[in-house]
Order: C-alpha cells, then sequence, then structure tokens
C-alpha cells in the first residue's frame, strides 16, 4: 500500500508544493490583531483541504482567539488505532522585514530550500500530513489509520485557548496516540527521534528605588541603585559553574541516566561556536554542552533594563529596573513550585534601600518524556531510517511545547514527534525555510509510519 502513496506524492509533487505555495501566502499572524482576517483565512484554507479530502466532522471551531480546525476520518475500521493529528497554522511576525531576501508571503525556492514565514513552523510540517492523506485517499481509497485532526491558529501565542478545550471536550479529542510535526533534527538528511522535551517557567523581577531618577552627582552614595540591586540579585541566582543556586531548585530533578547519555552522545552535536558566533561553549559542571541542553534545567534572564537608554550620557540613578527570567525544566521538577523557588530567593536576598516585586509568568508547562524503545517510538525510527537511509538518532530538546504536556496529561497517551525541519530553517527569524529534501523524505517517512503502525 505505502509504494502506491509514495509514488502519488512523487508524480504530483509539482502540484502539492502549488498548493503549500498557497497556504504559505496568508499571513496568519496570531499575535497582531491586523492579520485577524488573514488567520482566519488560513483556518479557511485548511477547511477546505480537509473537506476536499472526504474527512468528517469538518469544523472551524471558534475560540477566545482564533479558531481551531477539527476534523476527523473513521474509514480505516474499528479494530485500527485513532491518531490526535496536532500542528498549527498561526505564524511568527515578520520583522524585520528588511532582513529577508525575498518576501516572506511569496513562497521562493533557492538552493533546495522553499523560503516563507511558516515553511518549518509549521505550515511546512501540517501540510505535508494532509498531502500523505491525500495520497492513500487518491491511490487506495482509504487511509492505514483513523485520525482526529487538531490544527490550531494560537501556538505562537502560547495556545492560549487550547488547553481548556482538551479538558472540557475531552472526549472528542481522545485518540489511541498522538502525532506531533513542529521539531526538527539535529542535522538535514539525518533521522532523529525526539523523545523528549523540557518544561518551562518564568518570573518578572522589578527593584524600585527612589520615586523618580535622580541627580548621580547628588545622591550618589546616599541612595541604592535599582540597577546595581537587581545584578546582585541576578547574580546570586547561578554561579561561574552555571550551577543554579537557587535553594531546592534541583531537588525533584530526574537525573540523566547512563543509557541516555549515551544516546546524546551518539546523536551528531551542533558546533556551537561555529553557529553561534560565540568563544566557547559553557556548560554546568559535570555535563557536556549536550547534555546540558538536552537533560539539565537551565536559568536564562531574557531581557534586562532600567534607566537612560539613549545616546550619550545622562547621570542618574534610575527610580526602576526590571528583568525577565525564564527556566527550562525537565522531568520531576513542577513549575509552579520553581516560580516559588525563585521568587522566596529573590526575596531572600533584595539588598535594603529598595522594594522587589516578582510577577510569576502565566505561561508554564512541565517537561515531557516518552521511554525511546516504546513500539510507536521504536516504529517511527524505522520509518525514518527507510525514508532518509541513515540510522536515526534519539535525542530530547532544550526547546517546550506547552501542548505535548497537557495532552500528556490530560489523555495519559503516546506522544510521537515526528519532527523535519533543520538547525538551518531560522524558525522565528528573517528567511525562515525549510529544505525540500525533508518535504520529499519527510511525507515518505509519514506513508511507512501509517502503514507500520496501522496494527499497533
Amino acid at each position: 500500500m505505502s509504494e502506491k502513496a509514495i509514488d502519488y506524492l512523487k508524480e504530483n509533487r509539482d502540484e502539492l508544493l502549488e498548493k503549500l505555495n498557497e497556504f504559505l501566502s496568508i499571513p496568519s499572524i496570531s499575535t497582531d490583531s491586523t492579520y485577524k482576517q488573514d488567520v482566519e483565512k488560513a483556518a479557511d484554507f485548511l477547511v477546505t483541504y480537509l473537506q476536499e479530502l472526504s474527512f468528517e466532522k469538518v469544523t472551524k471551531q471558534e475560540t477566545a482567539g482564533h479558531p481551531l480546525v477539527y476534523a476527523e476520518y473513521n474509514g480505516a475500521g474499528e479494530d485500527a488505532p485513532t491518531v490526535l493529528f496536532y500542528g498549527h497554522y498561526d505564524v511568527q511576525p515578520v520583522d524585520p522585514i528588511d532582513q529577508w531576501e525575498s518576501d516572506p508571503f511569496k513562497p521562493e525556492v533557492r538552493n533546495g530550500r522553499l523560503y516563507a514565514r511558516g515553511a518549518s513552523d509549521d505550515k511546512g510540517q501540517v501540510f505535508m500530513h494532509l498531502a500523505v492523506f491525500e495520497a492513500y485517499l487518491k491511490t487506495e481509497g482509504k487511509l492505514p489509520i483513523n485520525v482526529k485532526v487538531c490544527i490550531e491558529g494560537e501556538e505562537e501565542i502560547g495556545s492560549e485557548n487550547l488547553y481548556d478545550i482538551l479538558l472540557q471536550q475531552k472526549e472528542k479529542f481522545q485518540a489511541d496516540f498522538a502525532v506531533i510535526s513542529d521539531s526538527g533534527m539535529v542535522a538535514k538528511n539525518q533521522p532523529t527521534i525526539l523523545y523528549g522535551l523540557k518544561g518551562f517557567t518564568g518570573i518578572e523581577i522589578t527593584v524600585t528605588g527612589p520615586d523618580h531618577d535622580l541627580h548621580s552627582g547628588m545622591y550618589g552614595g546616599a541612595v541604592r541603585n535599582p540597577i546595581m540591586a537587581l545584578s546582585h540579585i541576578l547574580s546570586s541566582m547561578k554561579d561561574n559553574d552555571e550551577v543554579i543556586t537557587v535553594d531546592g531548585f534541583y531537588d525533584d530533578v530526574e537525573p540523566i541516566t547512563d543509557a541516555e547519555r549515551k544516546l546524546i552522545k551518539k546523536a551528531p552535536s551542533e558546533d556551537y561556536v561555529q553557529s553561534t558566533g560565540i568563544t566557547e561553549t559553557v556548560s554546568e559542571k559535570g555535563y557536556t554542552p549536550a547534555e546540558h541542553t538536552m537533560g539539565r534545567p537551565t536559568f536564562e534572564v531574557n531581557g534586562m533594563y532600567g534607566g537612560y537608554q539613549g545616546e550619550g550620557t545622562k547621570t542618574i540613578i534610575p527610580s526602576e529596573a526590571t528583568a525577565k527570567i525564564t527556566c527550562r525544566l525537565v522531568p520531576g521538577q513542577d513549575p509552579e513550585k520553581i516560580q516559588q523557588l525563585l521568587e522566596d530567593h529573590v526575596n531572600k536576598h533584595a539588598p535594603s534601600g529598595v522594594s522587589v516585586k516578582v510577577k510569576k509568568e502565566k505561561l508554564s508547562a512541565k517537561a515531557y518524556k516518552v521511554e525511546p524503545n516504546h513500539p510507536l517510538i521504536q516504529k517511527a525510527a524505522e520509518s525514518y531510517t527507510k525514508s532518509f537511509g541513515k540510522e536515526t538518532v534519539f535525542v530530547r530538546m532544550g526547546g517546550s511545547i506547552p501542548v505535548v504536556e497537557w495532552i500528556d496529561s490530560i489523555y495519559d497517551m503516546p506522544i510521537v514527534l515526528l519532527g523535519f525541519g533543520t538547525p538551518e530553517d531560522r524558525l522565528h527569524s528573517p528567511n525562515e525555510s525549510f529544505p525540500l529534501d525533508s518535504f520529499d523524505k519527510g511525507m515518505e517517512t509519514l506513508v511507512y509510519y501509517w502503514d507500520m503502525v496501522k496494527q499497533v
């Protein structure tokens, strides 16, 4: 069965790319209300495509924000498994527009890559699934598995309404397992099983001193500087060995096993010096950069501001200073507990002469991990290897996809992360792109996978 579907994908590649380009041409930027109608248009594109494929219960479900596209296919029979396929059709803003080499919403192929906003994250990967469904239905008249489709329009703004929908409509989205293609491989054409994601949480610290900016000559030496006070607080939270010094931060951390360290070592390692422009890597004492990124928690200051920001000098003691902090978490850590530990630390180390306020960020998620030897994961690895012609490697990712943890906690179903992006895709940046090799071999992987899991 799979060979017929693959032949269809090859024979109709130009037409499928043209249809994908139509999808990518829609500026579905979810964070900017200016593009609300375009977000709706992208949802309508998916609704129309799913209807053309004869999916059932195709709906554009309204939410408090942007719509969610839902559909079902039940033609594989009662004995076949049901998969929940999740993706998102919204995209990031394109700023700074002057750094794009081509119009971000006029897809263009250059050097084997398709350039457009959303080409990799996540329209391109969502479309690949629909194209594979089309290939099966046009050649065999049926899919080997039953499918529930959940494609949202708010992932890039934190999936603001999805959790409540999944929780309140549990039966509607219930399935045997879930598949998500919103991630990537460790290198181009290197099949990669992503079996773990980090959790996420954060706080914002605001330090206030005088009720207005002060002349630094007249008040320096008598008034504590809020920026200096904030700097002291931040420097107390992590040492020079990249060890987080917040009491209790590591208490619930699930350690990296020896087996996992072998898996991480086996995967191709990114040359961080080359790819980022740094002079050397730093990681937690006792761990390699890859181990720290994939399997250990992190603490980062994402932004810090206060005082004069203009050209030249303005001799003031600023009234206020703020820092934004996020932590990537590993299995065992609870986001709310970590937020409280951070707040306790800030209050304990706040200098005298200033007041400190901690704001806990609303968006948080626990880490997710599935056993690499799970049958659904092993079949995914086999499918990757068959299409890419290379042994599949197994890694955990330093990033977070909150919906993964939500599906896990609400439905307790296995989640397979079948990603086809590459480190060169420039996600969220100008000149986002997706390699056509990944487009072709990725769809082959999906065909093989659906055939392999039809009797799981």
